[in-house]
């Protein structure tokens, strides 16, 4: 198959060039401001999810102009199931759309989907269309896009620790150590640069073992009004830092 590659922005920005060394080659984004942005616009709260899914696909082609191998997306954390249950079912069936929708196109630029989260509570046609979603990818190379659907960090952590002790008291692991801990995440690669939209300033809950060494940028923009300028704003800054992961 052919590779499509990434759109032009409408407005017709490129991405700002950055040595290759520079660029976060793990980026995680928490989509936050969906309901506020609605809201500020007279709207339901859904609508503002809705508005959401543009932003996260042009960001999708962004990462790959400017070279980004990984981007994982807080689609749908064990949190969220505390929202009222009308919205809660939106989430369910847009997700569910999104896939659907969203999958052929990313299979045509090259991006291998993921899913990571726990299948407890999700719908089952949820859980169909990201396995046939990770099934159409899975041999994808140019980006690879971790949907995470149904996450939890400290879930992640406890089920990971679980599994080691477990395979450590079998004899099947000769180490308890944090290399070896590593391997029994679900999403194993530290991530680079964490960036969170709509100006908030915490992680919550969202991939925080990877995030240890994280460059953090929270940008001051809610999530339907981000793009692709967005995430390469947030690199500029990236780049800009000295990561010295302890050293002096």
């Amino acid at each position: 198959m052919k590779l499509h590659k990434p759109e032009p922005h409408w407005s017709g920005a490129k991405p700002p060039v950055i040595e290759k060394s520079q660029i976060p080659k793990h980026v995680a984004v928490v989509m936050d401001g969906n309901g506020r942005w609605a809201k500020n616009k007279g709207l339901v709260r859904t609508e503002g999810h809705r508005a959401g899914e543009a932003p996260l696909f042009d960001m999708v082609e962004g990462a790959i102009e400017i070279g980004v191998k990984e981007l994982s997306a807080y689609a749908f954390s064990t949190e969220n199931w505390k929202r009222s249950p009308e919205e809660v079912k939106f989430l369910m069936g847009f997700n569910k759309e999104v896939l659907r929708r969203r999958r052929d196109q990313m299979n045509e630029l090259g991006v291998r989907i993921r899913w990571i989260g726990q299948e407890k509570k999700l719908w089952s046609s949820v859980v169909d269309e990201l396995l046939e979603a990770e099934e159409l990818t899975s041999k994808n190379k140019v980006l690879t896009l971790n949907m995470c659907v149904n996450y939890g960090g400290r879930a992640e952590i406890v089920s990971a620790a679980e599994a080691l002790a477990r395979d450590f008291k079998r004899g099947k692991v000769s180490k308890f150590d944090e290399k070896s801990f590593t391997k029994y995440l679900e999403l194993p690669s530290d991530v680079d640069l964490f960036l969170r939209s709509s100006g908030e300033q915490r992680l919550s809950n969202f991939l925080p073992w990877q995030s240890a060494y994280a460059e953090l940028v929270f940008m001051d923009v809610l999530w339907p009004d981000a793009d692709r300028r967005t995430l390469w704003k947030a690199i500029e800054e990236y780049a800009s830092r000295n990561r010295r992961f302890g050293k002096a």
